[in-house]
C-alpha cells in the first residue's frame, strides 16, 4: 500500500512537472521559489488571426531579456552558495511572456496554480502556492495587469525595469515593488535634461500602452513646469504585429520631417518600435537629437541595429547600474548546472551556433564573449539588487541566524510584503531600500550612445539624484553629431532672446518675439520674460544688457573747442594789452587823439571783461560759474557799446545835425561820461533783476531717455531776463549803427564812422545767428554762446583798434597822408555853397573860382566839440593873412582839427578869404564875451 502510495505521489509530480515544463521553460527545485517572468521573445505569432485558446507561439529571441534572467539566475546560485539563508535553498521557475500582456497573465496563472489548477477562494490567507514571489515583468505593460491580478492575493511582485507611475499607487498595487524610481520622476529629470541644453521645441512620440501612455502625459507636465513646449504628439500602436504599425511608423516620421524646428525628439517606445521608427529615419536620409526613455535607452536592438550612427545624437536615462563580480566569467562559461532545466540556453546555442534542432551536441556553440560583447551588461545589475533585497526579506521572515532559518518556508505569500516594505541593507557599498510607495530612490544615470564603430555604446555623462530631483551633468565636452563642428544642437520654436531684450510670448509660450528693453531697463540673460529696472544712478540705452552711470558731459579743458576757445580769447586779450600799451605810448598824436584815449581804454576794459566770461563757460558748471558768465559778458560788453554809442553820438553831432537850434539842443545831450555810465547802469539794473527774481543756474532738466550722457550746463533761468539783456545790447548797438550811418559821406581817416558801422553789423549778424541755433541746439548752448562772444569781441578788436594801433605807430608819415587825402576830399566839393555864412557878389568881387568851405553849423560843432573835449586846435584867424597873398600855391590854408573832424577853408581870391576870416574874427568876439 505504501508503494502503491508513494507511486501515486510521484506519478502527480511528474505530471505537474509536465505542466511546468509547457510554460516554464526554466526552472530549478528549491524550499522557496522565486517564479521569474522573462520576455525572452518579444512576439507572439499570429496575435490578431486568434480566433480559438491555443497555444501561444512565440518568436524573435531577444539578447537583452535573456541575460537579465541568467542574471537573476547567477545571484540566486550565488545566495544558495554563500549560505545567506542557512539551510534554506532558493529555487526558480522561468515563464515567457513574449512581450504580451495577456500571455503574462496565463505564465501567472501557471505560477500560482497547484496540482495544475487554480482554487477561486473568498479567503486567500491560507493560500500557499510553491512560488512566494514573482520577479518581474520587463514591461509596464505587462507588468499593469499581472500586478492587478496579484493583488487579489497580496502576492508579492518585483521589477527591475517597470517604472510606470501608477504601479506607485499602493491601493491599486498593494504588493507591488520595484528596484527602481517611479516615471514620475523620469520625466522630471527628462525635462530637466531637455531644458539643461536651452531646448524648449521638442517632438514627443508615444505608444498606447498603459505605459505610454502614463510617460506622455507625466512628461507633458513636467516640461510645461520646465517651460519646454511640445510641437506635436505622435502615437503608435505598441504591438509590433498591428496592421496600422508600418503606416503609422511612416506617418510619424513624416511628422517629425515636417518639423524642422523641433530637431529634439522625446521617443516612448520599445525598442523594437524604435528600431522600425529609425530605420524609416535612415531611409529618408533624416536625423534628429533623440531622447531616450528607460525603455530602450541602452538597448542593444537599438545600439546594434544598421546605420545606426546616421539617425544623430541620442541621449537619455536609465537606471543606475553597476557590476557584478563574476557574471562576466559565469556568461563566458554558460552551462547548466545538473537537475535544472533551461530550454532558453539551448535555444540560445541553436540560434546563435547555426544548430539546428536535430544537430547533435557537440555541434559548434557560439562564441564565449559573443554575450558579453553584444549586450550592455551594467544595464542589468537590477537583477543582482532585486535579488538581494528578496533575499534580505526573506532572511527577516525566517528569522534567520548564522547557523540555520527556524522559520517557515511554506508560508502565505502576502506575509512577505511586509518584510519587504522594511528592508533595508547596503550593497556594494551603497544603501538599498524601498520607500512608502515601495520603490527604490536611487536616480539615474544620463547617457548618451556615442558611436563606436558601426554600432553605439552608452556613456554616462551625468546623474539625476534623487531626493534632490536635479540634473548634474559631469561630462563638459559633448560630441554632436547632428551639427557642424560639433556644437550644440539648436530646438527652439523661435530663436533664444539675447541679452538686452525680453520674451514677448505669442499664443504658445514657446513661441515669441524678442522686443529690446526700453531705455532704463536691461536683461542680462537669454530669454527672459521680463527686463530689470536699472538701480539707481545707473541708466540703459534701449536694448541694453546692463546699466552704467551716466557719463557727465560739459565743455572740458581737454576737449578740442574748449581749447580752441581759450586760445581764442587769449589772443584776444593778448590784443586788446597791445593796444592798451600802443595807446598809452601814442595817446598825445593824431590818430590817438581822434580815437579818443579815455573812451578807448574804457571799451578796452569792457572787453577783457567779456573775454573774461568766456572762460567761465568752460569746465563743470555750478551756479556761481552761471551767474557771473552771464553777469560778465552783459555788463562788459555793455560797457564797450556805451562808449562806442559816444563816439558815434559825437560823430552824428559834428557832422549831420544841420538845424542849428537841433543841434543846439542835441549838444546839450553831449556828456560822454555820463552817456557810458547811464547806458551801463541800465544793464546793470536788468541783471540786478535778473539775478533777484530768477537767476541763472545749473539746468536741473533730466537727461533724454536716449542718452547716456548728462549734459550739465547753465540754465538761463528767467528766458525773459535773457532776452532783455541780449536785447537792450543790441539796441546800444543798433543806435550807433543809425549814428555812424549818418556820418558815411565822411572820409574814413577823419572819423570812425565805417568802423563802427562795420563793428556793429558784426555784432548785429552774429547774434541773429546765435538766437536759433541757441533755441534749438540745447547740447551746444555754452559753446554756442561763447563762440558768439568771442565774434563780437574781435569784430570790435579790428576794426576799432587795431587800425588806430597801426596808424599809431606809423606816426607822421599817416598823418601826411592823411593830409593828401584831404586835399584831394575838399577838391571834390568845389561846388558847395556857403549857404548863408558866405556869399558870392559878382559886382563887387571878381572871383577866378569859386570858394568852398562847411557851413556854418560845422564850425557851431567846432565850438561844441572844443568845449567838450578842449581838443580843438583852430587856425582859422591866420586864414585872412594868408589869402592876401594871391600866389599861394597850396589851396589848403586852413586844417582845424576837434578829435576826428576837420574844417577846411579853401579859396582863391582876396574878397571871399577876407569875408571867411571877418566871419572867423566875430565868432570868437563872441566866445571872448
Amino acid at each position: 500500500m505504501w508503494f502503491h502510495l508513494l507511486s501515486l505521489a510521484l506519478w502527480a509530480a511528474l505530471v505537474q512537472t509536465d505542466e511546468n515544463s509547457s510554460q516554464c521553460l526554466v526552472h530549478a527545485d528549491g524550499d522557496i521559489i522565486i517564479g521569474m517572468l522573462t520576455s525572452a521573445h518579444t512576439t507572439v505569432d499570429n496575435l490578431l488571426d486568434r480566433v480559438r485558446p491555443s497555444e501561444f507561439t512565440c518568436s524573435n529571441f531577444d539578447l537583452l531579456p535573456f541575460v537579465r534572467m541568467l542574471a537573476a539566475i547567477y545571484t540566486i546560485d550565488s545566495i544558495n552558495d554563500s549560505g545567506f539563508l542557512p539551510g534554506v535553498r532558493l529555487g526558480y521557475p522561468v515563464c515567457d511572456p513574449c512581450a504580451d500582456a495577456t500571455k503574462a497573465l496565463h505564465c501567472v496563472e501557471h505560477l500560482l496554480s497547484t496540482n495544475g489548477s487554480l482554487s477561486v477562494l473568498d479567503d486567500y490567507s491560507e493560500f500557499r502556492p510553491k512560488v512566494k514571489i514573482i520577479l518581474g515583468e520587463r514591461y509596464s505593460l505587462l507588468t499593469i495587469p499581472v500586478a492587478r491580478l496579484l493583488s487579489v492575493y497580496l502576492f508579492p511582485q518585483i521589477s527591475t525595469t517597470a517604472s510606470a507611475v501608477v504601479l506607485s499607487d499602493l491601493l491599486e498595487f498593494p504588493s507591488f515593488f520595484r528596484v527602481i524610481p517611479s516615471d514620475v520622476h523620469q520625466t522630471m529629470a527628462l525635462a530637466q535634461l531637455i531644458s539643461h541644453f536651452g531646448w524648449n521645441w521638442v517632438g514627443l512620440v508615444s505608444m498606447n500602452d498603459d505605459y505610454g501612455r502614463g510617460v506622455h502625459q507625466s512628461f507633458l507636465k513636467n516640461v510645461m513646469e520646465a517651460g519646454v513646449c511640445v510641437a506635436y504628439e505622435e502615437v503608435i500602436p505598441h504591438y509590433l504585429d498591428h496592421e496600422q504599425s508600418e503606416l503609422r511608423i511612416k506617418q510619424v516620421a513624416k511628422q517629425i520631417r515636417d518639423s524642422p524646428e523641433a530637431q529634439v525628439v522625446m521617443v516612448i517606445l520599445r525598442p523594437e518600435l524604435v528600431k522600425m521608427l529609425f530605420e524609416e529615419m535612415i531611409r529618408t536620409n533624416s536625423s534628429r537629437v533623440w531622447i531616450a526613455s528607460d525603455a530602450w535607452s541602452r538597448s542593444g536592438v537599438v545600439t546594434t541595429m544598421q546605420d545606426i550612427n546616421k539617425v544623430g545624437d541620442i541621449l537619455g536615462l536609465n537606471f543606475v547600474t553597476g557590476t557584478i563580480d563574476g557574471f562576466t566569467d559565469y556568461l563566458q562559461k554558460l552551462t547548466v548546472r545538473p537537475g535544472v532545466k533551461n530550454d532558453l540556453i539551448k535555444e540560445y546555442n541553436q540560434l546563435y551556433s547555426d544548430c539546428g534542432p536535430d544537430s547533435s551536441e557537440d555541434c559548434s556553440k557560439p562564441s564565449a564573449d559573443h554575450l558579453v560583447k553584444n549586450v550592455d551588461l551594467p544595464v542589468v545589475y537590477g537583477e543582482r539588487v532585486v535579488v538581494w533585497s528578496i533575499a534580505h526579506a526573506l532572511r527577516e521572515l525566517l528569522g534567520c541566524n548564522e547557523a540555520f532559518c527556524p522559520g517557515e518556508t511554506d508560508f502565505p505569500p502576502y506575509k512577505l510584503i511586509e518584510k519587504i516594505h522594511k528592508v533595508n541593507f547596503t550593497l556594494d557599498g551603497e544603501r538599498k531600500f524601498f520607500d512608502k510607495n515601495g520603490d527604490f530612490e536611487d536616480g539615474y544615470d544620463v547617457v548618451m550612445l556615442v558611436p563606436d564603430g558601426e554600432i553605439r555604446q552608452a556613456k554616462v555623462f551625468g546623474r539625476f539624484a534623487l531626493p534632490q530631483e536635479k540634473v548634474v551633468i559631469t561630462e563638459k565636452n559633448i560630441t554632436w553629431t547632428l551639427t557642424l563642428n560639433s556644437t550644440l544642437p539648436v530646438s527652439q520654436c523661435t530663436p533664444s532672446c539675447p541679452n538686452g531684450t525680453f520674451k514677448k510670448v505669442s499664443n504658445i509660450s514657446c513661441c515669441y518675439s524678442c522686443i529690446s528693453c526700453a531705455e532704463g531697463t536691461y536683461s542680462d540673460s537669454y530669454d527672459q520674460d521680463d527686463c530689470y529696472m536699472c538701480p539707481n544712478g545707473t541708466w540703459s540705452l534701449r536694448g541694453w544688457s546692463k546699466c552704467e552711470p551716466r557719463t557727465k558731459k560739459y565743455l572740458q579743458w581737454s576737449e578740442a573747442l574748449p581749447v580752441a576757445t581759450l586760445v581764442g580769447v587769449g589772443l584776444g586779450l593778448l590784443l586788446l594789452i597791445t593796444a592798451f600799451v600802443c595807446f598809452t605810448i601814442h595817446r598825445h598824436s593824431l590818430i590817438i587823439r581822434s580815437a579818443n584815449y579815455l573812451m578807448s581804454c574804457f571799451m578796452m576794459v569792457g572787453l577783457a571783461v567779456s573775454f573774461g566770461s568766456v572762460i567761465l563757460f568752460m569746465d563743470e558748471p555750478s551756479i556761481h560759474h552761471c551767474r557771473t558768465q552771464q553777469m560778465m559778458y552783459a555788463l562788459g560788453f555793455t560797457l564797450c557799446v556805451s562808449c562806442i554809442l559816444v563816439k558815434a553820438f559825437r560823430t552824428f553831432l559834428a557832422f549831420m545835425a544841420f538845424d542849428p537850434i537841433r543841434r543846439d539842443r542835441l549838444n546839450k545831450l553831449y556828456k560822454p561820461v555820463i552817456i557810458m555810465v547811464l547806458a551801463t547802469s541800465v544793464q546793470g539794473f536788468i541783471c540786478l533783476y535778473w539775478l533777484i527774481f530768477d537767476t541763472p543756474h545749473v539746468d536741473p532738466t533730466p537727461p533724454s531717455n536716449q542718452s547716456m550722457e548728462h549734459i550739465l550746463q547753465c540754465s538761463e533761468g528767467s528766458k525773459v531776463c535773457f532776452v532783455v539783456m541780449h536785447s537792450y545790447v543790441a539796441l546800444l548797438a543798433f543806435i550807433c549803427f543809425l549814428l555812424a550811418f549818418k556820418g558815411r559821406r565822411v572820409p574814413q581817416d577823419f572819423n570812425e564812422t565805417g568802423v563802427i558801422i562795420f563793428s556793429m553789423l558784426i555784432h548785429l549778424f552774429v547774434w541773429l545767428c546765435f538766437i536759433p541755433i541757441y533755441m534749438t541746439k540745447n547740447e551746444s548752448r555754452p559753446i554756442v554762446q561763447a563762440s558768439a562772444i568771442l565774434v563780437s569781441n574781435y569784430g570790435i578788436i579790428f576794426c576799432l583798434f587795431v587800425p588806430k594801433g597801426y596808424g599809431a605807430i606809423r606816426g607822421r608819415h599817416m598823418t601826411e597822408e592823411m593830409r593828401a587825402r584831404l586835399r584831394k576830399f575838399s577838391q571834390t566839393r568845389n561846388h558847395a555853397s556857403m549857404d548863408g555864412l558866405i556869399t558870392e557878389d559878382s559886382e563887387t568881387d571878381t572871383i577866378s573860382h569859386r570858394s568852398v568851405s562847411f557851413k556854418l553849423p560845422i564850425l557851431r560843432s567846432l565850438e561844441s566839440l572844443e568845449s567838450g573835449f578842449g581838443a580843438v586846435s583852430t587856425s582859422l584867424a591866420s586864414t585872412s593873412s594868408q589869402s592876401t597873398s594871391p600866389s599861394a600855391e597850396d589851396p589848403f590854408l586852413n586844417l582845424s582839427t576837434t578829435d576826428s573832424v576837420f574844417v577846411i577853408g579853401v579859396s582863391k581870391g582876396p574878397t571871399v578869404l577876407d569875408r571867411l576870416g571877418m566871419a572867423v574874427q566875430q565868432r570868437q568876439r563872441r566866445q571872448s564875451i
